[in-house]
């Protein structure tokens, strides 16, 4: 059933008892063409465009748990493409124009709001390196623009831009196009759109192994019995090192906790998405007016979903600075993810040495805000068994030859 005004109009006059299941719940069948690991928003997003662009439909997503109860439940939904490279500008922006239109295609509110994203600098040098961005973004036809103190204040009147505290606001960025939407609206939405194509989406069966013969993939060991393919595509965030070491491959990938929290619902306060990698924090408000609060990932490597205090001590000072007025609130809740970090901060969406065997991971802090693009590039490589031209330069041959794409910078804090 399409959803519209008028499926919700004739439904509440029956009662709403008329809406069928927004998924099936299949069991795994004998073989497949290709096998997605991972039902997060990148392996569903994968998965939708490989059957939408490619004509695969023979297709399964297999998730241990429940889909998006990973890092895409887990994360704080800041979307933004201002990122310094060419590689990254390119495969950002391309998720951020999907974005833009992503609730219509899918049938599904994802709840995407545009309300401006604002990386506040906090002395000369850190201006300085901002404004360079602001330039490399629009030779990249990414939207950015450079605020004095005075602007930001009037752009969002809550941030205390005082010269007397330890880093006074001199400045900051502004992507205007940037913003926040509903992480499980977004995992929902391509896993209703995934299925209404004919993919089967899995739950509750973890890959337990990766057959290869004669150096190419046959299948997946499940926990719900073998699975025949030819092609497996691994988007499991921060357990991409475990599966691919299932084919033998050791990749240059950490995994590191990364945490967040929201205060208890205020009326409506914070304007857009404040971030700051100086004193490490970063804050937008929900629907619900929750402040949503993060800062980095905790320094020591780990696979749980929980971070550690000291990490909460440090961005709940840093958000009394800059905003003295949130205080006293009280916070509600904290959760954990596990991000997996590379080298040079940047993703892998790749090809492998064991043919047949593709991965998309490493996205470290910046992996939600490039979803629909991950999806849309990995559908690509997986189908055509070559990289998409944006995804070409996150392959894994860049750790060899040199070629790697260093976003520390533009990274960093700024999940």
């Amino acid at each position: 059933m399409r959803y519209s005004v008028f499926s919700l109009i004739r439904e509440g006059l029956t009662g709403h008892a008329g809406w069928p299941r927004a998924w099936r719940n299949p069991d795994p069948k004998p073989a497949y063409d290709a096998v997605v690991i991972g039902g997060g928003g990148h392996g569903l997003a994968t998965a939708y465009y490989l059957a939408k662009e490619h004509g695969m439909t023979r297709i399964a997503v297999l998730e241990k748990g429940w889909i998006g109860g990973g890092n895409s439940g887990r994360n704080t939904t800041i979307i933004r493409s201002n990122y310094l490279f060419d590689e990254s500008a390119a495969i950002y922006n391309h998720a951020l124009n999907l974005w833009k239109g992503l609730g219509r295609e899918l049938n599904f509110n994802i709840m995407m709001s545009h309300r401006g994203v604002l990386n506040l600098a906090h002395d000369e040098h850190e201006g300085r390196q901002l404004k360079r961005r602001v330039e490399a973004n629009r030779l990249n036809g990414v939207d950015a623009e450079w605020l004095d103190a005075r602007q930001v204040k009037e752009f969002c009147p809550v941030i205390n831009i005082s010269q007397q505290i330890r880093y006074p606001v001199m400045g900051a960025t502004l992507q205007r196009s940037g913003g926040v939407n509903r992480h499980d609206a977004v995992v929902w939405g391509y896993a209703r759109a995934a299925d209404a194509m004919g993919v089967d989406i899995v739950q509750q069966c973890e890959v337990t192994g990766i057959r290869v013969e004669a150096g190419a993939v046959t299948g997946v060991e499940t926990t719900r019995g073998f699975i025949r393919t030819p092609k497996v595509a691994c988007v499991t965030a921060g357990h991409t090192s475990v599966i691919a070491a299932m084919v033998g491959l050791k990749l240059p990938i950490q995994s590191h906790p990364l945490q967040a929290l929201v205060s208890e619902p205020i009326k409506p306060l914070v304007p857009c998405v404040i971030m700051s990698n100086a004193v490490h924090v970063y804050v937008s408000q929900s629907d619900k007016g929750e402040l949503v609060i993060g800062a980095g990932i905790d320094a020591h490597n780990s696979y749980t979903q929980r971070g550690s205090i000291d990490i909460i001590e440090h961005q709940m000072a840093s958000l009394c600075e800059l905003l003295p007025v949130v205080s006293r609130l009280k916070m509600m809740r904290q959760w954990g993810g596990i991000v997996d970090t590379c080298p040079d901060a940047s993703p892998i969406i790749s090809k492998t040495p064991v043919k047949g065997f593709y991965i998309n991971g490493g996205w470290g802090t910046g992996g939600w805000k490039a979803t629909p693009g991950s999806g849309h590039v990995f559908a690509w490589t997986v189908a055509k068994d070559e990289p998409h031209p944006i995804a070409a330069p996150f392959a894994l041959e860049r750790f060899y030859t040199g070629a790697l794409v260093a976003e520390h910078g533009a990274a960093a804090v700024a999940h």
